[in-house]
């Protein structure tokens, strides 16, 4: 009888935790979105991704701006990314303790996050904290992008990351609800 007492409980057990949900991100989790856009493609999904679940936004802008001219800025941004170059911002988050869950938005520029987003990631400390990466793109997704973000934080959550393509941005809003949704309900 003690044997048969224990399956159902075991059982009982395995149950509830097959269907317990670790949400990703919770009710009562406060929320930065924080992001570097030089198209405004970036922004357009920040602000999308605060018009479906909420946060505070904070645009990553750095001191000097990248050149208006598109083949510069990837010249730029290519010689950047293979130093290691992070360049000076020009504000910080006053309060980063404070957030328990941080969207990192940046254009995909050479598979990766752009310069500006690495100086971010680089100058907090974002242990424990979970940090879900939104990248746009005209092509190559998130491409190393994630890995990169996890190198730079290695004591955060990385999770629940998402690639827009840069043409779509103005018409991303279900997407993006449902995304949100995901990470709100995984």
């Amino acid at each position: 009888m003690k044997f048969k007492s224990f399956i159902i409980a075991t059982m009982v057990w395995a149950n509830f935790c097959s269907n317990a949900t670790a949400q990703t991100i919770a009710p009562t989790d406060k929320v930065l979105i924080a992001y570097y856009s030089r198209s405004g493609n970036t922004k357009e999904i920040a602000e999308q991704i605060k018009n479906a679940g909420g946060g505070d936004l904070f645009e990553i802008i750095p001191v000097n701006a990248y050149p208006d001219d598109y083949r510069q800025t990837t010249e730029q941004a290519q010689k950047e990314i293979k130093a290691g170059y992070k360049p000076e911002l020009k504000s910080k988050v006053a309060n980063i303790a404070d957030y328990d869950v941080i969207f990192i938005g940046s254009p995909c520029w050479w598979g990766t996050i752009a310069s500006p987003v690495s100086s971010f990631l680089s100058e907090y400390d974002l242990a424990g904290k979970k940090v879900i990466p939104f990248m746009t793109h005209g092509g190559s997704g998130l491409g190393h992008s994630v890995d990169d973000i996890k190198t730079l934080l290695p004591n955060a959550t990385v999770t629940g990351a998402k690639a827009f393509w840069g043409r779509d941005v103005k018409n991303a809003n279900n997407e993006v609800s449902n995304w949100i949704k995901g990470l709100q309900n995984d």
